[in-house]
């Protein structure tokens, strides 16, 4: 097979690959543009650390072949926020001691934030049900639902600031 070329938007910046029918989209992402954020845990769908947002939705990105996201937009937890810079997620879950090894956080805080948008203020048995998809084995699910709760609760106050 034929290596062929697949363009898409990359954290809001056109990107064009030459892939391998049916490499994943989190191998494209990992191995040839750098965003190493996407973790490689199972390989199988099953943990949720390779979820990234593709149109917005929340994808297993270890499951999507990389020609399935032509003229796409994919964003990974490098376009959510920076080191300089965090989303309010981001900057939650490291304040709130959200995470140990970090490896289950790209793709929680991927999931949290299309909850977050679709739900500003979740209970902690919505936060639950979104995460339900994202395996963490060294933490447990209390710091993790406190973070998104305090990041919505960021957020609502962000957009109830007088301008």
């Amino acid at each position: 097979m034929r290596p062929q070329a697949v363009s898409f938007e990359l954290n809001g910046e056109p990107v064009t690959v030459l892939a391998k029918p049916l490499v994943t989209l989190q191998a494209v992402l990992r191995e040839q543009l750098g965003m190493t954020g996407t973790k490689a845990g199972c390989r199988q769908g099953g943990c949720g650390s390779c979820t990234v947002h593709v149109d917005g939705a929340p994808t297993l990105s270890c499951l999507v072949p990389v020609e399935n996201v032509a003229e796409s937009a994919v964003t990974t937890i490098e376009g959510l926020g920076s080191p300089d810079e965090p989303s309010a997620l981001q900057a939650a879950f490291h304040e709130g001691f959200a995470t140990q090894c970090g490896f289950c956080s790209p793709g929680m805080i991927a999931v949290a934030t299309a909850l977050l948008e679709r739900n500003p203020d979740p209970s902690p048995e919505e936060i639950g049900e979104a995460l339900a998809g994202n395996v963490c084995r060294c933490t447990g699910i209390a710091p993790i639902v406190a973070a998104i709760q305090d990041a919505a609760a960021r957020m609502r106050e962000r957009e109830e600031a007088p301008a």
